[in-house]
């Protein structure tokens, strides 16, 4: 129901402190929004309007946030007309955002090995994942996977953190997780160096299967990104009896369940059902989603 949210949803005029421009059109936002950074959670996503000319707002995953420093950090591909003129805002000016919405990922207690994966802009939930499992101590192992067909949004450098089951010479991660000392690594099918050559999805498939068994049924698989790789992915945890959790990327006009125009099948209890991604999800339990048209 909508009113489950009211009260934890707010509207905030964000000043703009960073646009970062990498390649492959990609950019980092980062904005000065207290009330978002302090109440969002990994999975949550912020309902943005890139511009005044632009009265349909774009939600966008929250990537990272300092609730004590007060900012919130994006990570958004320049495509279309509202993504092209918020590429275009600078720092000092403001935007209007909607958030923190949606369901977060819930690890269980029990979980100890964590396998975050992220493709395209899904990494963002990824790296919110994982700044607070890093919280949980050493009794937990995340690993994280990304992949990506156009140039990461950070420069990947070798890690010196040995994962094992990892293939011969996948060797790239991403510098941020490797300074918070948990280990990740890249894939795509554009012969990046350092990078797996496949789907992020056939990455985490190797590593899994070279597992022993006892450390096997202590990973949960959390996943965002394109349809196909969480489709993908949902197999993958199925083929080995692993749970995982999906966040759903969808178009959405309200982004607050008015609407119901961003609604997908769900498996319930009671049958299947027709189910918000806004405010119902984004995550859901990975073996719930039906994947209609894939």
């Amino acid at each position: 129901m909508v009113r489950d949210h009211r009260g934890s949803i707010f509207l905030e005029d964000a000043e703009i402190l960073s646009n970062d421009a990498f390649d492959g059109d990609q950019f980092v936002l980062r904005v000065s929004a207290p009330k978002v950074a302090a109440a969002a959670e990994p999975g949550s996503f912020a309902h943005i309007r890139c511009d005044e000319m632009l009265p349909m707002r774009r939600p966008m995953s929250v990537m990272r946030t300092d609730p004590r420093a007060g900012w919130a950090e994006f990570l958004y591909k320049r495509v279309g007309k509202g993504t092209r003129l918020l590429a275009d805002r600078k720092p000092g000016q403001r935007i209007n955002l909607l958030g923190p919405i949606g369901v977060p990922f819930r690890p269980s207690p029990t979980c100890r090995r964590p396998l975050l994966i992220g493709g395209g802009v899904g990494i963002p939930p990824m790296v919110f994942l994982a700044d607070r499992l890093r919280a949980l101590g050493s009794e937990t192992k995340p690993l994280v996977l990304m992949g990506s067909e156009v140039p990461f949004p950070f420069r990947p450098r070798p890690s010196q953190i040995i994962v094992p089951g990892m293939p011969h010479g996948v060797i790239a991660c991403m510098p941020l997780m490797e300074d918070w000392g948990i280990p990740s690594r890249l894939a795509s099918l554009e012969d990046f160096a350092g990078c797996f050559e496949g789907y992020v999805t056939d990455l985490a498939e190797a590593w899994i299967e070279a597992m022993a068994a006892e450390n096997r049924a202590q990973v949960e698989i959390f996943a965002c990104g394109p349809t196909p790789m969480l489709k993908a992915t949902q197999a993958l945890a199925a083929s080995y009896g692993l749970p995982s959790q999906l966040c759903l990327e969808e178009y959405m006009a309200c982004a607050v369940g008015g609407c119901a125009g961003c609604a997908v099948r769900i498996r319930t209890p009671d049958g299947p059902a027709m189910k918000r991604v806004c405010v119902d999800g984004p995550v859901f339990d990975g073996e719930t989603v039906v994947f209609d048209g894939y």
